[in-house]
């Protein structure tokens, strides 16, 4: 009789977005606003970066609209060197989004990982914010939007397509098949429509923070729903306010510096003319 070996199970995995899933807010915005503040953008990118942000948050999403905003911020970017950029995540990270996290979407990252269940963040946002998140809450890796770069410094370009609806699906289901993930005994968290796919591509998803189309969907697929922004009633409005705000505040800011810049010779005119002439002698 042979002595069968045993089998090793099948790992799982939780696949978690992170845009309002994890962080309140969007990621790569607290990110430009850290790069703002260390001198990295000129003032008419982050007014027209800033205006595409506005039409998408005021007007929503749309396929034109991610396509705008993912070439604008291409453009911002092109020429910046990659270190640069990974050095000045890690200082907006420890100033910005550390205190952003949602405390109940990080324990439920502790929880899968002391199941010992990979676990992967996927994001629309660039690879290495996803990776640099990813590695501070001890997770797996990340699934991300890859802006090429070529000896050090971004092209420009892309690799592939932004990691958005459909894609991130796609993605996991790559992923699945070369790390021999089950997938009907994996996890996947977001909070919007774009993350369906994603967690219909898994046996168990989960709505978190969901806006109401994706409340809806979670209930008619009977996926629990889990809200950890606290006691606001008006849930997802007040993030997307406050987002709102935020882009207003950036882009007010900027307008008063340009108009500071171009009123100064004018005021420095007019306090030269109202000041006492000396005494003819």
């Amino acid at each position: 009789m042979t002595r069968q070996e045993p089998v090793a199970p099948t790992p799982v995995a939780a696949f978690f977005d992170v845009d309002n899933t994890i962080i309140r807010g969007a990621s790569a915005f607290h990110i430009a606003r850290g790069l703002k503040q260390r001198g990295y953008f000129r003032n008419r990118e982050l007014i027209r970066f800033g205006w595409e942000q506005l039409k998408y948050l005021v007007f929503g999403e749309s396929q034109q609209q991610i396509s705008t905003v993912r070439n604008e911020a291409l453009s911002i970017i092109k020429g910046w060197s990659v270190a640069e950029m990974a050095a000045i995540g890690e200082e907006v990270y420890d100033e910005i989004l550390a205190m952003r996290i949602f405390p109940g979407t990080k324990a439920l990252i502790d929880e899968h990982c002391a199941q010992g269940h990979e676990v992967w963040l996927v994001t629309a946002s660039p690879l290495e914010i996803g990776r640099l998140i990813a590695r501070r809450l001890k997770a797996t890796g990340a699934l991300g939007t890859i802006a090429e770069h070529k000896g050090g410094f971004y092209t420009g370009n892309l690799v592939g397509d932004l990691m958005h609806g459909e894609a991130k699906a796609v993605a996991v289901r790559e992923l699945a098949a070369r790390r021999d993930l089950d997938l009907s005994r994996c996890f996947a968290y977001g909070d919007s429509m774009n993350d369906a796919p994603m967690l219909g591509a898994v046996g168990h998803g989960c709505a978190i923070n969901p806006d109401s189309r994706l409340r809806r969907h979670a209930k008619r697929h009977g996926w629990p729903v889990q809200d950890f922004r606290g006691r606001n009633p008006q849930g997802r409005r007040s993030i997307v306010r406050a987002s709102l705000t935020g882009c207003v505040w950036m882009v007010m800011t900027i307008l008063r510096g340009v108009g500071h810049t171009l009123l100064a010779p004018l005021r420095a005119l007019k306090r030269r003319r109202q000041s006492p002439r000396p005494d003819a002698s």
